[in-house]
C-alpha cells in the first residue's frame, strides 16, 4: 500500500547535486513498498531520464510536464500521486534518512494538520559574505529550534489576520492531498496565483505562502516538526550580489501580492506614477550607494513598492 507520494520537481538541475538528492531518497528507512517516487521533469534541456536510474525503486516514474513553472510541475505531480500524503522535494534537497517515515508518523498522529515542514539546513558551497546574513534572505532554509509547534486556527474559525510565524516553507513541504486540492480549486481559476511560483530563471517566490494561507483558511492546521530535517545545497551563485538583489526585489514583489490576495495586506496600494519618486526616496533613506547590504535592502524596498503599484491590475 502506497502511503506517501514523494514528488521531486526539477528544471535543468545540476546533475551532481541532483544525484545526491536521489541517493538520499534511496537511503530512506521506510520501505519502498510504502512510498512512491515521482520525478517531474519540467522541460529540462536534457531529459532527466538521461541522468537518473530509478531501478532501485519499484514504485517510481519520471513524468514530463510541458508547461514551465513550479506551480504547474507540482500540479502535475499531485495528479499523478496515489497517496494522500505528499512530500515536495527540490532537486537540491537532501532528506535525512528518516524524513519520510517521520512525516508519515506525524501525519498519522495529527491527521488534522494539513501542511507541515521542519528544519532546512543550508550547505553552502563556499563561505557566504558576512553581509549576506544580515539581508534576511533565507534561500529556502530555516531552523526554528527543537520544539514542536502546531497551530490552533480552529479556535478562531480559521480566520487569518497575519502570516503564520512557523508556516511551512517550500523546502521539504509535506501536505495532504485534500489540503493541496483545496488550494488548487482556488488557484487554477486565477493565473495570478499559478504564476506566483518559480518559472525558469524568474525568482518569483510567493507560491508556498499562497498554499499555506489557502489551506489554513480552508480548515487545516499547520505545523513545524523539528524531527524533519533536510539539507539544502546552496551554490555560491545564489549568494552573489546580483542574485541576492534580484531575489530581494522579486520575493518582496510577490509577497505583497500574496498578502493582498488573502486580504491581510498591512499597506495601501500606491499609484504607479509615484513609483519613481518613492524609489528615489528609498535609495537616499537606505543609503543604497554605501554598501552591498544597503543596496540589497533598497532592492527589497523597490520590490515592495513595485508590488504595491501593481495591485490595481489584479
Amino acid at each position: 500500500m502506497i502511503e506517501v507520494s514523494v514528488i521531486v520537481c526539477s528544471h535543468n538541475p545540476k546533475i551532481e547535486i541532483f544525484s545526491r538528492t536521489i541517493d538520499h531518497l534511496k537511503n530512506q528507512d521506510l520501505s519502498t513498498d510504502r512510498w512512491e517516487l515521482i520525478l517531474i521533469d519540467n522541460l529540462s534541456d536534457s531529459p532527466l531520464d538521461n541522468h537518473t536510474n530509478l531501478s532501485w525503486h519499484r514504485n517510481s516514474k519520471i513524468v514530463v510536464e510541458q508547461t514551465l513553472g513550479l506551480s504547474f510541475a507540482r500540479l502535475r505531480g499531485v495528479k499523478e500521486a496515489k497517496a494522500d500524503l505528499i512530500i515536495f522535494v527540490d532537486d537540491d534537497n537532501l532528506l535525512n534518512y528518516d524524513y519520510i517515515s517521520h512525516a508519515l508518523n506525524f501525519h498519522k498522529k495529527y491527521p488534522y494538520v494539513g501542511c507541515f515542514g521542519g528544519k532546512a539546513i543550508p550547505e553552502f558551497a563556499t563561505p557566504p559574505p558576512a553581509w549576506f546574513f544580515k539581508t534576511g534572505i533565507s534561500l529556502g532554509c530555516r531552523d526554528l529550534g527543537d520544539t514542536l509547534q502546531i497551530s490552533n486556527y480552529k479556535a478562531n474559525n480559521f480566520k487569518i489576520s497575519e502570516y503564520p510565524a512557523f508556516a511551512p516553507i517550500g523546502t521539504g513541504m509535506v501536505i495532504t492531498k485534500p489540503a493541496f486540492l483545496a488550494y488548487v480549486a482556488e488557484a487554477e481559476i486565477d493565473m495570478t496565483r499559478l504564476n506566483l511560483g518559480r518559472r525558469g530563471k524568474a525568482l518569483t517566490s510567493g507560491e508556498d505562502n499562497d498554499i499555506v494561507l489557502t489551506v489554513t483558511k480552508k480548515g487545516y492546521e499547520i505545523a513545524y516538526v523539528p524531527a524533519l530535517i533536510i539539507l539544502h545545497i546552496i551554490p555560491s551563485s545564489r549568494y552573489s550580489k546580483s542574485y541576492l538583489q534580484r531575489m530581494a526585489f522579486e520575493s518582496n514583489r510577490s509577497w505583497v501580492k500574496v498578502l493582498f490576495i488573502h486580504n491581510i495586506l498591512p499597506w495601501k496600494p500606491i499609484s504607479s506614477t509615484t513609483l519613481p519618486l518613492r524609489r528615489a526616496k528609498a535609495f537616499w533613506h537606505l543609503r543604497a550607494w554605501s554598501s552591498s547590504l544597503n543596496y540589497t535592502r533598497w532592492k527589497a524596498a523597490c520590490g515592495k513598492l513595485t508590488g504595491l503599484s501593481e495591485l490595481n491590475k489584479l
